[in-house]
């Protein structure tokens, strides 16, 4: 592997974004979470997408201090969302290691996907249960842009537009009514235009990186299962386009999931 960007030692690595309970860890899910902290990586957003991945991301914030968990029904789970689901989500959001409710959203990339209306509900529903108890939303918007601004202007919920792909103009909407804009591994692949604008747009308070793990992995490494410990590779490149170093792109968004999560533990190694 080639060497990364910033030195392991500075634990200043906070993955607003990733879905380490997705069956790509199966084999060695133990292995890559407990190799994270010597990484450099001191705080992860786990987050869920259904009732039981929601469980599952609960459950490893709970073995893993460095972990924490968002817990939600993704726009593409719609389809499959039984009835009640939402009233078995609301105890995992009483748990103190649930920091958020996601990830949740609109998807209309597939023509088979979830019923337009269905998703919409549904994210209406969440939106309201976020605003309710004041907590933050991780976001999910393919293709649905019009429809995601409607309920977004309705609501006002505090949050983050994750593996943000749209305009400096959508960037700048989102950022307007508050939000965090977080950018992934899309912003070192080749040809990624609005990716860098957005990268060297979005004001510093406003700016969260992710991975989404195990996908979206950055340049040299694009093709394998990323990981919290890539963070660095797209790190680097938001640097290179604000004139800033890697270092200070990490400190800034490490504060930045912080304030946005209510989070102030992920200081030292292994989040103690």
């Amino acid at each position: 592997m080639q060497t990364p960007p910033v030195t392991p030692d500075s634990h200043i690595i906070f993955d607003s974004h990733a879905h380490y309970d997705d069956q790509a860890f199966d084999s060695d899910r133990e292995a890559v979470l407990s190799a994270l902290p010597d990484a450099g990586v001191c705080g992860v957003i786990n987050c869920g997408v259904d009732i039981r991945s929601s469980q599952k991301a609960l459950a490893l914030a709970k073995q893993y201090p460095f972990l924490w968990a968002a817990v939600g029904i993704h726009g593409q789970e719609a389809g499959r969302a039984k009835p009640g689901d939402l009233n078995r989500l609301l105890p995992l959001l009483d748990e103190p290691r649930a920091v958020a409710l996601g990830e949740i959203g609109l998807d209309y990339h597939y023509d088979d996907g979830a019923p337009r209306d269905v998703q919409r509900e549904l994210l209406e529903r969440q939106l309201q249960i976020a605003v309710e108890r004041d907590l933050p939303v991780i976001l999910h918007d393919r293709e649905a842009h019009e429809d995601m601004w409607r309920l977004l202007q309705k609501y006002q919920p505090r949050g983050v537009m994750h593996c943000f792909s749209g305009s400096v103009e959508m960037a700048r909407d989102l950022v307007g009514i508050g939000m965090y804009i977080g950018l992934g591994g899309a912003v070192t692949f080749k040809n990624a235009r609005r990716p860098i604008e957005v990268a060297a747009w979005v004001p510093e308070d406003r700016l969260l990186i992710e991975t989404d793990a195990p996908y979206m992995t950055p340049v040299p490494f694009r093709g394998k299962r990323n990981s919290s410990a890539l963070i660095p590779y797209t790190a680097e490149k938001i640097a290179q386009v604000r004139g800033m170093t890697t270092e200070q792109i990490l400190r800034i968004t490490k504060e930045n999931t912080e304030r946005l999560f209510g989070i102030t533990k992920c200081t030292k190694k292994h989040g103690s």
